[in-house]
C-alpha cells in the first residue's frame, strides 16, 4: 500500500456484508480496552491495600501518626513524579512501551513493599509503586482515548477508572482475608500477580494510531484503524483528521507560554483533577477502617464494612461506563456532586451527635456507600475522560501531564493531612469540610465544565482555540 498522504482518501470499503453474530471488531476493541485498563487495576490495588495494612504495619514498627500519613502519601509523591515523566515517555517511547515500563516498575515496588524492614524502606518502595501508578494514570487514559471511536471514547476511558475500583475492591477483600492472621506483607505481595498478567497482555496491544502517525509511521496507523473501525470510510476520515492535527507540532510548554486559549484548557484540567481529589474519595479508600473506628466498629467489622464499601464503589462505576456516552458528562457530574455533598453532610451530622447506637453505625456505613457510589458514577471516571478530551493536540501531552500531576499532588495533600485534620477539626468537622467542598464543585461544574459527549477531539480543539467559553466548548 502506498504511504503517501493523499492515499488516505482512497481507502475503500471492504466486505462488510457478513451476517455473523460475532462482532470481531467490537470484541477486539473491548479486549484492548480491558488489557490497557488493567493499569487501573494495579493502581486500585495500590490505593486499597494500605487501608488494611496500615495499622498492622504501624504496630509492628511503632510508627507515629505522621509516619503513617507518609506511608499512605509517599505513593502519591511518586505518582506525581511518574505523571511528569510520563509525558516525555509517552511521546518518545510511545503509549504501549510506557505502559510496559509502568508495569515493570509496579512489580518491583510491590515486591519491595512486601519485604520492607522499616518505616523508611516502606516509604521508599511506596514511592516506587507511585511512580508506576503515575505513569499508568497518565498513559492508560491517553491510550484508550486514542484507540476508541468518537461514540465509545467516554466508555473506553471510563474503563480505566472502573478497573481502579475493581482493584480497590480486590485489595479490600485481600486485606480482610489476611487481617485474621495479621499478615500485612501478603496484603502487599498479592498485587504482583495482576502486574505480571498486565505485562504479558500489553505486549499484544496495538500501538496508538495517533502516536504512529506522529512518528511518520502512516501505513501502520492506517492498518490499525482499519482493524478497529467497522467502516473503512470512518477510518479514512479519522486518519485525515489526525493528519490535519499533526500539522501542529507538540510544543506544549511553548504553547502554554504563548497561547492564552491553551492556558485555559490546562487550567480547566487542573481544576477538574483538584475537584476529583478534594471531593474526598481517598480519605475513604485510605482510611476507611480509621473512620469506622471513630464510629465505634470493632476491628473485624471495620474490615468487612470497608470491603462492602469497595464493592459499592466498583459497582457504581459501571453506571458511569454505561451512561457517559448516553447522558453526557455534565448531568452525571451534577448528580455525583449532589450525592457526595449529601452523603458527607449527613455523616458529619451523625458524627457530631454521637455514634452510640447500632442504627447510627449502620447509617454511617450506608452514607459512606452513598458517597462512594456518587463518586464512582461521576467524578471518578469522568475527570479522566474530560482531561483526555479538552487538550489540543499541540499541547496534549503537556496538558494531560500537568493535570495528572495535579491529581496526585492534591491526592498527596489529602492523604498526608487527613489524620491530622481529624485530630484538629474533629471527625465531624472534617466531614463538614468535605461536604462543603462538594457543594462548591457542583457550582464550578455548572460554571466551567463543557459537555463533550459525541464531540470529536478536532472540533473541541477548534472551538477552544477560537476563544469559545470553556463551558460552551462542547454541545
Amino acid at each position: 500500500m502506498n504511504d503517501q498522504p493523499g492515499m488516505t482518501e482512497t481507502i475503500s470499503p471492504q466486505d462488510d456484508n457478513s451476517t455473523s453474530i460475532f462482532d470481531a471488531t467490537r470484541f477486539k476493541i473491548i479486549a484492548i480496552g480491558v488489557i490497557a485498563a488493567l493499569a487501573g487495576l494495579m493502581s486500585g490495588l495500590d490505593i486499597g491495600v494500605v487501608a488494611g495494612a496500615l495499622d498492622l504495619f504501624g504496630k509492628e514498627y511503632n510508627a507515629s501518626t505522621i509516619a503513617l500519613e507518609w506511608v499512605v502519601s509517599s505513593m502519591m509523591a511518586g505518582a506525581a513524579a511518574g505523571a511528569l515523566s510520563a509525558g516525555w515517555m509517552s511521546k518518545t517511547l510511545g503509549r504501549k512501551h510506557s505502559l510496559i515500563v509502568g508495569g515493570t516498575i509496579f512489580v518491583i515496588g510491590t515486591i519491595g513493599c512486601a519485604m520492607s524492614w522499616s518505616v523508611a524502606s516502606m516509604i521508599s518502595f511506596r514511592v516506587v509503586m507511585g511512580i508506576a501508578v503515575g505513569i499508568s494514570a497518565f498513559t492508560a487514559p491517553l491510550y484508550l482515548s486514542e484507540i476508541a471511536s468518537e461514540d465509545t471514547r467516554g466508555a473506553m476511558v471510563s474503563t480505566y477508572q472502573l478497573m481502579v475500583t475493581v482493584g480497590i475492591f480486590i485489595a479490600f477483600l485481600s486485606d480482610t482475608y489476611f487481617s485474621y492472621s495479621g499478615n500485612w506483607r501478603w496484603m502487599f505481595g498479592v498485587a504482583g500477580i495482576p502486574a505480571i498478567l498486565f505485562l504479558i497482555g500489553v505486549l499484544f496491544l496495538p500501538y496508538s494510531p495517533r502516536w504512529l502517525m506522529a512518528q511518520g509511521r502512516h501505513k501502520e496507523a492506517r492498518q490499525i484503524l482499519l482493524d478497529l473501525r467497522d467502516d473503512p470510510l470512518t477510518a479514512a476520515k479519522e486518519i485525515r483528521a489526525i493528519r490535519e492535527q499533526l500539522e501542529t507540532k507538540q510544543e506544549g510548554f511553548k504553547l502554554f507560554r504563548t497561547n492564552p486559549n491553551f492556558r485555559r484548557s490546562v487550567a480547566l484540567g487542573v481544576m477538574l483533577q483538584m475537584m476529583q481529589q478534594l471531593a474526598g474519595i481517598n480519605i475513604v479508600m485510605y482510611y476507611a477502617p480509621n473512620i469506622l473506628a471513630a464510629a465505634h466498629f470493632d476491628p473485624q467489622s471495620q474490615m468487612w464494612c470497608t470491603a462492602i464499601i469497595g464493592l459499592v464503589n466498583m459497582l457504581a462505576t459501571f453506571v458511569a461506563v454505561g451512561l457517559v456516552d448516553r447522558w453526557g458528562r455534565k448531568p452525571i457530574l451534577y448528580a455525583g456532586f449532589t450525592v457526595m455533598a449529601f452523603g458527607m453532610g449527613i455523616l458529619a451530622l451523625l458524627l457530631q451527635t454521637g455514634m452510640t447506637t447500632q442504627s447510627s453505625q449502620i447509617a454511617a456505613v450506608f452514607l459512606l456507600m452513598i458517597f462512594c457510589a456518587g463518586f464512582a458514577m461521576s467524578a471518578g471516571p469522568l475527570m479522566w475522560v474530560l482531561c483526555s478530551e479538552i487538550q489540543p493536540l499541540g499541547g496534549r501531552d503537556f496538558g494531560i501531564a500537568i493535570s495528572t500531576f495535579t491529581n496526585w499532588m492534591t491526592n498527596l495533600l489529602v492523604g498526608v493531612s487527613f489524620l491530622t485534620l481529624m485530630q484538629t477539626l474533629g471527625t465531624a468537622g472534617t466531614f463538614w469540610l468535605f461536604a462543603g467542598l462538594n457543594a462548591l464543585f457542583l457550582l464550578l461544574t455548572i460554571l466551567f465544565v463543557p459537555e463533550t459527549r459525541g464531540m470529536s477531539l478536532a472540533v473541541i480543539e477548534k472551538r477552544l482555540m477560537s476563544g469559545v467559553k470553556l463551558r460552551k466548548l462542547g454541545r
